[in-house]
């Protein structure tokens, strides 16, 4: 067994140990808005349930390691003091991890991950309509934990609504955990879905996703792609060319003879079977044909 002082190692080692070693985690989908109303939307998986009366949340947005800044989500819960608190089910984990996304400050995270703005009861930051669950808090306090990267910012939050799906709901008013189907965070590119256990998501570009609102009209409206796959086909920096489509639909050509007369219905199935292997390039490839 080695032993590690975590004074002896860099931030990032340190950071990349604890986030393995203490997991899975629950993921909290907050959702703020700065002093002008403009939305926010990003994940958190240091996040749980710490009282039930009064009923407080507590999430922490940390400093980022590389560069020491803030996130906009501790930025506009320091200034509007509220948040909504979205469940991370199966159906949306792609689109989540896309909004994690480092976007420019005024950048709508809702758009550009495909998620739709539903309108709060008792605070002003919108909930996501697609969570199964969603929190709506009111911020008590926020607690710094340091002022070096990688410290910690504890946003203290107490539920004052919540929203609960139909669909998750046994008939006894208790909730049901397999229908919920709620995916956690571990290390590295993991996830744990709570019915299914690990399964790995490419981390979010480190240049920036062209986002579910840059696809083209019949993708982003598909009938036949789901959330998820949405996510993975907007997590690329961009499109492939002309000539790349033309040279991969000549090579598949010879098993898929049918390919260039398909209709839009079936190049959509055939894309998210390459999807469900990971592979977003001839996915896309097959759209743009």
């Amino acid at each position: 067994m080695i032993s590690i002082n975590p004074k002896d190692i860099s931030t990032k080692q340190l950071h990349g140990y604890l986030l393995s070693a203490v997991a899975p985690r629950p993921i909290a989908f907050a959702s703020t808005i700065d002093e002008k109303g403009n939305p926010n939307l990003s994940p958190f998986s240091y996040f749980n349930v710490f009282s039930s009366k009064p009923p407080i949340l507590i999430f922490s947005p940390a400093r980022r390691v590389r560069d020491n800044t803030t996130k906009h989500t501790l930025q506009n819960a320091e200034a509007v003091k509220e948040v909504v608190i979205n469940v991370v089910n199966y159906d949306i984990v792609q689109q989540m991890s896309l909004s994690s996304t480092e976007y420019p400050d005024g950048v709508n995270e809702f758009e550009k991950a495909g998620l739709t703005m539903l309108k709060s009861e008792k605070v002003k930051p919108f909930r996501v309509a697609e969570s199964p669950i969603q929190l709506e808090c009111k911020v008590n306090d926020i607690v710094s934990l340091g002022t070096e990267g990688g410290a910690g910012n504890l946003i203290i939050c107490e539920v004052v609504q919540m929203h609960i799906s139909e669909d998750v709901m046994n008939e006894d008013n208790t909730i049901n955990q397999e229908a919920l189907d709620l995916v956690a965070r571990a290390g590295g590119n993991y996830y744990s879905r709570a019915k299914a256990g690990f399964f790995e998501i490419p981390k979010p570009l480190q240049t920036l996703g062209i986002g579910v609102d840059a696809l083209p009209e019949e993708v982003r409206n598909s009938m036949i792609l789901t959330g998820n796959n949405l996510g993975m086909l907007a997590n690329v920096e961009a499109l492939p060319s002309k000539d790349e489509v033309s040279a991969f639909i000549k090579d598949i050509s010879k098993r898929y003879p049918n390919i260039t007369g398909a209709s839009h219905r079936e190049k959509h199935k055939l894309a998210r079977n390459y999807l469900s292997f990971g592979d977003v390039e001839s996915a896309w490839k097959i759209l743009l044909s």
